[in-house]
């Protein structure tokens, strides 16, 4: 009889079913609330940095294009503005050659001295007009033959001048802010052939 009594004393010692199911519940829930691992926040953090990155470059690329675009366009105004004149000047050109022509002509022919004045001065005059244009000459006479600036029209044997070099010239060629506006159209030496040149031809005709 005391023994049974033990056995029931030992029973009551232990946790009621109520604490133990309590315990286990809380367990359980502790164990379903979601916590994020450090490695998402770490892989959420370098996406942030990769799309701030990518927005940047997108951004200095825009900046770039957008100071190329007023580079060009500025360059593109400026040259308007150089060259804006370049089809009326290339008309005066002509103006200016008849004008040098009759006063060569007059030279020759020794005309009234006045009216040689009247064309000189308005010679001059345009020059003055094209100066300020940025529209200059081209020196060719004496000068060795360019075919950048100068034009070959003929080419003449010379013993007094270099071989390839411009002994009469045409027409003036002029530029314009250092662009060739009209070329100068010029007579070219060559060199005098010497006795043994033409022994040579001769000996190749035969």
């Amino acid at each position: 009889m005391s023994e049974n009594n033990k056995v029931k004393v030992d029973v009551k010692t232990d946790l009621p079913p109520e604490d133990v199911a309590e315990d286990t519940t809380a367990e359980a829930a502790a164990e379903a609330i979601p916590e994020e691992p450090e490695k998402d926040l770490e892989q959420k953090l370098e996406e942030s940095e990769a799309g701030a990155k990518s927005a940047h470059d997108r951004f200095m690329r825009v900046s770039a294009d957008f100071e190329n675009f007023k580079k060009r366009t500025r360059r593109e105004v400026d040259d308007f503005r150089k060259y804006a004149n370049e089809a009326l000047i290339k008309e005066l050109l002509n103006v200016v050659d008849n004008l040098e022509r009759a006063m060569e002509s007059s030279i020759e022919a020794r005309e009234n001295n006045q009216l040689l004045e009247g064309v000189d001065l308005t010679i001059k005059e345009i020059l003055k007009i094209f100066e300020r244009f940025n529209v200059k000459p081209i020196e060719a006479l004496e000068k060795e033959f360019d075919p950048a600036v100068h034009q070959a029209v003929l080419q003449e044997p010379s013993e007094a001048h270099p071989d390839n070099t411009v002994i009469r010239e045409f027409q003036k060629g002029y530029t314009i802010h250092e662009r060739l506006l009209r070329p100068a159209m010029v007579v070219v030496s060559k060199a005098a052939e010497g006795p043994g040149d033409t022994e040579q031809a001769d000996n190749n005709e035969s």
